[in-house]
């Protein structure tokens, strides 16, 4: 009975939960390649931008969990909508995403004045902050993907990918991208993925967001490419985060990184550990660079 009341009472949380997730912090737009992307820019000292995951939204990702707040004590910190998510555009295309999404970082800060910031991502943001030690090196002084690592690509993940955009794009339903962060329709789970789902689809323009997993092989990085790696980055994700096998792939491989596991954390719980914060921090206090541009604040 207990449990049955504990489910139930989740459920209703995320029925209330879903009624209030559209309230949103409005910031400002600017145009990337024709695409509009929304951010907020709060804060003063060196620039810190905040990429979120998928299927969620800056706010979500990181205003919620307490995150952009308490970096916004001693940083300039700009949190975009990625496109095809939040208050940004959402092309259909796929095309429209891929390499684009991380090209959006770079344009943003060409559009505010910045010439160096320091980069935070998180699961698909990580991705999309690695990809951007490859391609833009000379614009990061520090790079710190959360809750992902390296991701290789084979047939099954291109399989496993097609899978999971063809059910968020016909049956509206995000059960296989959840069960890749470790959260699946089993026992107490069911009421998660229950909730997440309402969610997500509340939040969320279900073609964009399967045109974007299509694209996200395009974010792979190259073993060449991680080799070579100049830019300090720091991995920091939960022990229990299944998406932790991302670090494990890079043993041997990529040259100037650093590991933290977020003790206790898993996909969603990391980011409310106040662990993940401490860590973020030491790293940029530990790389401060005198030439980043604060893009006219101080």
């Amino acid at each position: 009975m207990n449990c049955i009341i504990r489910a139930l009472c989740c459920v209703l949380a995320g029925l209330a939960l879903t009624g209030c997730i559209n309230h949103r912090v409005v910031g400002t737009y600017f145009q990337s390649d024709g695409v509009p992307i929304h951010y907020t820019d709060q804060g003063a000292g060196e620039p810190v931008i905040l990429v979120h995951g998928i299927a969620v939204n800056a706010d979500l990702n990181w205003r919620r969990p307490g995150i952009l707040k308490r970096l916004a004590k001693d940083y300039r910190v700009i949190a975009l909508d990625n496109r095809g998510h939040g208050l940004s555009g959402k092309p259909h295309d796929p095309g429209a995403y891929g390499a684009a999404l991380a090209e959006d970082i770079p344009r943003l800060m060409d559009h505010l004045g910045i010439q160096r910031a320091h980069l935070v991502g998180y699961s698909m943001g990580a991705f999309i902050a690695l990809k951007l030690a490859a391609s833009h090196p000379n614009r990061f002084v520090t790079i710190i993907p959360c809750g992902g690592g390296w991701e290789r690509t084979d047939e099954t993940g291109l399989a496993q990918l097609e899978a999971i955009a063809l059910e968020i794009e016909t049956e509206r339903r995000f059960n296989l991208l959840l069960r890749e962060v470790g959260l699946t329709p089993r026992g107490f789970d069911r009421v998660k993925v229950f909730v997440v789902n309402r969610v997500f689809r509340c939040i969320n323009d279900t073609d964009a967001i399967a045109a974007v997993v299509r694209s996200l092989p395009e974010l792979e990085v190259g073993e060449a490419e991680l080799r070579a790696n100049q830019v300090p980055v720091l991995f920091a994700v939960g022990e229990h985060d299944p998406l932790r096998r991302g670090l494990e792939n890079l043993e041997g491989v990529m040259q100037g990184h650093e590991i933290v596991y977020i003790r206790g954390g898993n996909h969603y719980s990391t980011l409310k550990r106040i662990d993940l914060v401490a860590a973020i921090r030491d790293f940029i206090e530990a790389h401060r660079d005198n030439k980043a541009s604060t893009g006219g604040k101080t």
